[in-house]
């Protein structure tokens, strides 16, 4: 019999995977982090040491207020500085108390101390650079999200980062950014619990426009309760897991196809329906996604701790979706509805 299975499962797999994958783009076609076509010409300057067209890019957003855009665009050209840091020091020298090129350089230092053995000493040191950098933004909440994420790293405590989150959310009651940070600070993880985060991320989500990305929060605190599986937090069951997705499913299908603005939700949510078993939601999931893989949620560690070990998250991401193909073909009828067995392919139907 288990050899039987295994012939069947075969059969199954090479005579329904090309149509199951037929939604799937090439994997040779994927991308990761792939910017938009505003950063890219900022990214190919910045290879060139030119930061002009980065300098331009930040001040127009926030000249129009363009928060969600001007925290993605610190937050790659940090990255980008992170292996090629000329064009930022370039631009810091001919431009010193540019508040852009000041934000990116805080942003930079802010994730090389988060990398360091000694976090929150480092981070601590950092405090008059994120004073300065908040100080100069009478209306950006970008800064503050960053404040928000050094308080955490450098053990901040209840009442300093809830003074920090008033002043985030009054420059921008709904910025994305913002409230992931604040998630990340009330998750199990790090001063708060499963039940706290979720909570939080509920509110958020019923609060925010019905397009906002906000209303995806919740999929956000789903993932980090995925992510420890022996944690059984009797206030966070699996029907709240998976209400957590359908929020997002709800406001991943408001979007285009291809659409590059919701990739990391979709990849999250993606991420999220593998773990829950989901198959031809995740599908479809990955089927919006389509070349947009975004680090986040594949390149995170598997398991948190010394022991964290990080893979390629291209790969991970095509192998999830691998994976979502090769279950629902197992799911799929080898024979179909049965009508026509006796007509041409079928048994004597030559």
């Amino acid at each position: 019999m288990s050899l039987f299975r295994a012939l069947v499962g075969a059969v199954r797999s090479v005579r329904h995977a090309p149509r199951l994958a037929a939604g799937f783009v090439p994997d040779d076609d994927v991308l990761l982090d792939a910017p938009d076509e505003r950063l890219a010409p900022a990214l190919v300057a910045a290879a060139l040491a030119d930061p002009e067209p980065a300098a331009k890019l930040l001040a127009t957003t926030r000249d129009s207020g363009e928060w969600e855009d001007r925290d993605r665009y610190v937050t790659r050209l940090a990255t980008f500085a992170y292996s090629r840091g000329d064009w930022l020091t370039h631009w810091l020298s001919v431009a010193p108390g540019d508040p852009d090129a000041m934000l990116v350089t805080a942003q930079l230092a802010v994730r090389q101390a988060w990398e360091s053995p000694a976090r929150a000493e480092r981070l601590r040191e950092l405090g008059p650079l994120i004073h300065a950098v908040v100080e100069g933004a009478p209306h950006d909440p970008v800064p503050w999200r960053l404040a928000l994420d050094h308080a955490r790293g450098s053990h901040a405590g209840h009442t300093v980062f809830e003074s920090l989150w008033e002043q985030a959310v009054r420059r921008s009651p709904h910025h994305y950014g913002c409230h992931v940070a604040a998630l990340k600070y009330l998750s199990a993880q790090w001063y708060g619990s499963h039940r706290a985060a979720f909570d939080f991320a509920e509110q958020a989500a019923d609060d925010a426009a019905p397009d906002s990305l906000v209303r995806a929060l919740p999929v956000r605190a789903a993932y980090d309760r995925l992510r420890v599986p022996t944690d059984r937090d009797p206030s966070v069951p699996e029907r709240r897991i998976d209400r957590a997705a359908d929020r997002a499913l709800a406001l991943s299908a408001g979007f285009p196809t291809g659409d590059p603005w919701p990739a990391e939700v979709r990849n999250l949510l993606a991420y999220v329906l593998v773990e829950r078993a989901r198959w031809e939601e995740a599908r479809d999931e990955f089927d919006r996604i389509g070349v947009h893989a975004t680090s986040f949620p594949w390149g995170a560690p598997r398991a948190a701790g010394r022991g964290a070990v990080r893979e390629d998250p291209l790969r991970r991401f095509l192998g999830a979706r691998d994976r979502v193909g090769g279950e629902l073909s197992r799911r799929t009828p080898l024979w179909g509805t049965g009508r026509g067995r006796a007509g041409r392919g079928g048994p004597g139907g030559h």
